[in-house]
């Protein structure tokens, strides 16, 4: 099996010190690995009858949509404030300093879909526990959240909990 971490590029002090950056670039630009990585994700959630893929922009973007093709989902796109031109539904979260926004389309996600969560990488889970409420106000059931990386010492998946979540590659400390 093709050991996906030698495509983590770890990059010390970003964006600020103290940081230690998981940079994915390296993973997308060799196809194979991104292929595998993706494939993973699927296999994971072939038998949950996912009918839409939701992530939030921008990396998620990138893991999402060939995994909704995969899945033969729906890929939903999930954006800051303001980015999305039809009419939205809009979640506002708490964050460790201050809050945010995120939106999507009101025609995105309907009640009954079965709704898989995807981003590259989930640290603390603010972001991607907010995109669990917008997908959940709509009626619409969660079944899973898959990642391409995470960094399991700083617990986001306490906050998903009881989401059940896949991660192609964990981190369990900073190093």
């Amino acid at each position: 099996m093709l050991d996906l971490k030698q495509f983590i590029r770890d990059i010390p002090n970003f964006p600020k010190p103290g940081i230690l950056f998981r940079d994915i670039t390296p993973l997308l630009a060799n196809p194979d690995a991104f292929r595998e990585c993706v494939r993973r994700m699927a296999d994971e959630f072939r038998d949950a009858k996912v009918t839409a893929v939701l992530a939030a922009e921008a990396r998620g973007f990138i893991f999402a949509a060939p995994l909704a093709l995969e899945l033969n989902a729906r890929f939903i796109p999930v954006r800051k404030p303001g980015k999305l031109p039809f009419e939205t539904h809009s979640f506002h979260y708490e964050l460790e300093y201050g809050t945010d926004t995120l939106e999507m389309h009101t025609d995105a996600v309907r009640a009954g879909d079965r709704v898989l969560l995807v981003d590259d990488l989930l640290a603390t889970g603010g972001t991607i526990t907010a995109c669990a409420q917008l997908a959940k106000n709509t009626g619409a059931e969660v079944v899973g959240a898959a990642f391409a990386i995470e960094l399991s010492f700083l617990n986001g998946r306490e906050r998903l909990a009881p989401t059940p979540c896949f991660s192609v590659m964990n981190y369990s400390g900073e190093s």
